[in-house]
């Protein structure tokens, strides 16, 4: 079968080649891939700026059908569509394993840079870390369900969404874009989204599409302005920073109110950067930094999805097929769409 592969260490590196068909384990299911997203992360992988292990096939966010199980698997049966937790390895006997923080493991090995994942026909997953969905969803949408899964999991549950918060997100890709949906169905009165220039051809329309009024254009308009000016002079209530942009890392600094919460999203691809460390002591802010899923977050990124409180599909810019992969990362890398779905 065709897998899209980063094949050794080093930038770049990434190939299709033709591999075996993977057999499932006693506890394993084997899944028919129908979509695969690509993540800022396989980009990352790419660049040699993530933690992988090659050879190995790219790809954590799928959903698919069911098409075998191993003899011991209980929780889904074939024909069952599926998307899955990339939460593979995890020892499931350290402290952070017995505190129900599997994605966090030191022996995780996830699927897409740890142990071979999803953009490929098929892929082998323990069936404790699947989840059904929907038969009304689409398996186009469905492999947008992990980075809302994420967005669950840094906002609502880690950033702690209250009912009339007012709420900023830096950075309107993907990741902010759900982040920003996701802080509206969990009650915040306002959302304002932010950007760059560069960000005005292609992210921002699809900010305003999707319903949010406070889109702004950092090079046009104030974001601090408006912020203190929607806020009373106080700030915001929580400042997710979606970019991983050191400018941007620093003004949440100066958005967030004293007492306030900023939930850390983007990577920088940096060992370090600067920070305003004192100015965030003195408004004695709550930073909180996030790393992928929790088990709760599948399923209530599931219903969000299903019933249209987090919209995805104008998020879905490029539906392809493995074969013009080097096209779809060159198009993400260079901002000429938001989101890519693979159909092997």
């Amino acid at each position: 079968m065709l897998a899209l592969m980063k094949i050794a260490k080093g930038p770049d590196n990434i190939e299709l080649r033709d591999i075996p068909e993977p057999k499932p384990g006693p506890r394993e299911a084997l899944i028919a891939v129908k979509a695969a997203g690509v993540c800022g992360t396989d980009l990352h992988v790419k660049h040699d700026r993530f933690p992988y292990w090659p050879p190995v096939v790219l790809g954590h966010e799928f959903s698919g059908q069911v098409v075998e199980t191993g003899a011991e698997v209980t929780t889904v049966k074939p024909g069952d569509r599926v998307v899955g937790e990339p939460h593979t390895k995890a020892c499931g006997k350290c402290w952070l394993c017995r505190s129900g923080n599997i994605q966090i493991c030191p022996e995780k090995r996830s699927i897409g840079w740890g142990i071979d994942g999803a953009f490929t026909k098929y892929l082998v997953m323990p069936d404790h870390l699947l989840h059904k969905i929907p038969d009304h969803l689409s398996y186009e949408e469905a492999a947008l369900v992990e980075p809302t899964a994420n967005v669950v999991h840094d906002v609502l549950e880690r950033g702690r969404v209250e009912s009339e918060d007012l709420v900023v997100v830096l950075g309107p890709g993907p990741i902010g874009l759900l982040a920003a949906q996701a802080a509206r169905a969990g009650g915040a009165r306002e959302v304002v989204i932010v950007g760059a220039p560069r960000d005005e051809e292609f992210r921002l329309p699809v900010a305003m599409e999707l319903g949010f009024r406070y889109v702004v254009n950092l090079a046009k308009q104030s974001p601090l302005d408006l912020v203190m000016e929607l806020s009373g002079g106080r700030g915001a209530d929580l400042v997710v920073e979606a970019s991983g942009a050191e400018p941007a890392i620093n003004s949440a600094v100066e958005l967030v109110r004293k007492k306030g919460r900023i939930a850390v999203i983007g990577m920088t691809g940096k060992d370090k950067i600067g920070f305003a460390w004192d100015k965030a002591i003195y408004k004695a802010i709550d930073i909180i930094f996030n790393m992928s899923t929790s088990y709760t977050s599948w399923d209530r990124a599931i219903s969000l999805i299903a019933r249209g409180a987090v919209n995805v599909k104008p998020l879905i810019s490029f539906s392809e097929p493995l074969t013009n992969w080097a096209q779809v990362f060159e198009d993400l890398e260079n901002q000429k769409g938001l989101k890519a779905v693979f159909i092997p």
